[in-house]
């Protein structure tokens, strides 16, 4: 995949890029495969906004992506590549041999007419999956499972994977992209490879109007805002000072809001923080 740049017509032309989509074999998609998306505006089922700056947006429809990677011993071939305007990677269709069609994440290297399958004894490729313990020292791997069954949770964004870095008592060591050392089960699933569109990190933007697009409202500062609506509004002139909070009146810098620690911090061998 490349990076497409343009002449610099306008203000906002001339830092735009986009992806040149050469991967990409099929501009329709499966329609078997496609479930309705509504727009949610960040908005949770009472109607109250929980997630603020999101809204507007293309329609658009989803994609049913098989996580579970649960066709084991079936082999599958790519028919062919496609874009998925829900997620940063690409997508490939497969077709079973029993006459099955699925979408999975489209990995480095795997090519339309290529094999995979979801067996313990499969070969060390792109796109097939197998149980942790099977995977060798050292592969990359994308599309992990934190719980058995449950399908893929880890590593599905462009470019991301996770690297094998010890097996011990039943539980494989994986290295994710965060920097963070982490146990996981060794019978959960992860498919092999690095997850493509590699180069999504390097396009620009370029103006608002593509952010409105992608479904994203702006983003307003504080310090600029009323005291009414916000902790740090107000004061003469430019002020800044005191402690950086939330709308709410929480800390937002080192301040740890997670609860339901106790089911999966104690498999963090190594933080990602620098603490």
């Amino acid at each position: 995949m490349a990076v497409k740049k343009f002449k610099p017509t306008s203000a906002s032309r001339r830092q735009m890029t986009v992806a040149s989509f050469d991967e990409v074999t099929r501009s329709e998609p499966e329609r078997s495969l496609l479930a309705p998306m509504s727009s949610k505006a960040g908005r949770n089922n009472t109607g109250r906004i929980t997630v603020r700056h999101q809204g507007g947006g293309h329609k658009r429809k989803y994609r049913i992506i098989d996580f579970r990677r649960d066709k084991w011993e079936i082999p599958g071939r790519v028919a062919e590549v496609e874009y998925d305007p829900n997620r940063t990677a690409r997508i490939a269709l497969i077709h079973y041999a029993d006459g099955e069609k699925r979408y999975i994440l489209h990995p480095v290297g795997l090519q339309v007419g290529d094999s995979i399958v979801t067996s313990n004894s499969a070969d060390i490729r792109p796109g097939n999956c197998m149980e942790l313990t099977s995977v060798p020292l050292g592969t990359f791997v994308h599309n992990v499972e934190l719980n058995h069954g449950r399908g893929g949770q880890l590593c599905r964004s462009a470019g991301s994977y996770a690297q094998v870095m010890a097996k011990e008592h039943g539980y494989v060591l994986l290295r994710l992209p965060s920097g963070e050392l982490r146990n996981v089960l060794g019978k959960n699933r992860a498919t092999i490879g690095q997850v493509g569109n590699l180069d999504h990190e390097n396009v620009v933007i370029g103006k608002a109007g593509r952010s409105r697009w992608l479904g994203r409202r702006p983003t307003v500062r504080g310090v600029v805002m009323n005291p009414v609506d916000h902790p740090h509004g107000g004061g003469e002139g430019k002020a800044k000072g005191g402690h950086p909070v939330t709308p709410w009146g929480k800390p937002t810098k080192g301040y740890r809001t997670r609860h339901h620690k106790k089911s999966s911090t104690r498999f963090i061998v190594k933080r990602r923080y620098n603490k």
